[in-house]
């Protein structure tokens, strides 16, 4: 797996950390920390000899491109969400019909949890994009949480018709085609957890919710989540954490990343994806 040696506000000392702690914690992980020159001397600083043999630094400037080149099964950068998503987009390619990857984040709720996208990768979409997200987070759903037939609701000010702004307003339509859409749903819908498995939204807004309801679990003592998304729509596992991310952090990114590789997350999201023949990729592992 690459990781983004200088991703993050607190990089590169944040990201050896967290590589620290993923590698001690999964046995059979190994990792490849890429980087600058100058941030090598803190990794090798760190690490035991024991713990050597499993990363490897690797001199550049992109992450991405060792999964590209089939150096690396899947990719976690903390740095900026921008760079990673226009980085991913043009080495790993797209799916067919996706033209703007959408960030998917698992929140827990107040019954179980729910997928939430866009939570920052696309901020300003129009109703066709809104519509693919939604459908990705269905299968991203069904796939990676075992959810048959996920609820896909549309994050909104209202649940009565005809609420939110113009790109709102042109959603149900669009979204109506989806086996379970459930219509409209607003901000407590998505603590509770009890109308909808998938929420969908602009990358502005799920972002903004997103750092409000992990900054409220954290000071209040609420339900732990994974503090990382997923992009979806491109050829391969990348996974993106907060700029302001801690060690453990960086380490739960990683073994999220390691999971969704181990699980053909993305082949198993394409094949839920089934109905619509142009999406099709198969997932391919670099030992």
């Amino acid at each position: 797996m690459a990781v983004d040696l200088l991703g993050g506000d607190h990089a590169p000392a944040v990201v050896v950390d967290g590589a620290l702690r993923a590698v001690q914690d999964d046995p059979s992980l190994h990792l490849i920390l890429v980087g600058p020159a100058e941030a090598t001397d803190a990794v090798f600083a760190a690490l035991e000899p024991a713990q050597r043999h499993r990363i490897t630094v690797v001199l550049g400037d992109s992450a991405v491109r060792a999964v590209a080149e089939g150096r690396a099964d899947a990719v976690v950068s903390a740095g900026d969400t921008a760079v990673t998503v226009v980085s991913a987009t043009r080495a790993l390619g797209c799916w067919p019909g996706v033209r703007r990857p959408p960030l998917a984040a698992v929140l827990p709720t107040a019954t179980g949890h729910l997928v939430l996208l866009d939570v920052g990768s696309t901020v300003d979409p129009d109703a066709e994009t809104l519509a693919v997200h939604a459908r990705l987070g269905a299968a991203y759903a069904t796939a990676v949480h075992d959810v048959p037939e996920p609820r896909v609701g549309l994050l909104t000010i209202g649940t009565e018709p005809g609420k939110g702004d113009r790109l709102r307003r042109a959603m149900p339509r669009r979204l109506a085609g989806l086996p379970r859409y459930i219509g409209l749903v607003e901000g407590h819908d998505v603590v509770l957890g009890e109308a909808a498995d998938v929420v969908v939204t602009d990358g502005f807004t799920g972002n903004v919710l997103l750092k409000a309801l992990e900054a409220s679990y954290s000071r209040l003592g609420g339900p732990e989540s994974t503090r990382a998304a997923v992009l979806l729509g491109v050829k391969g596992v990348v996974v993106v954490c907060h700029g302001a991310a801690t060690g453990a952090d960086l380490a739960g990114g990683i073994a999220f990343a390691a999971d969704l590789h181990r699980r053909a997350a993305i082949a198993a999201i394409v094949t839920s994806l089934s109905d619509n023949p142009v999406l099709t990729y198969n997932e391919v592992s670099h030992d």
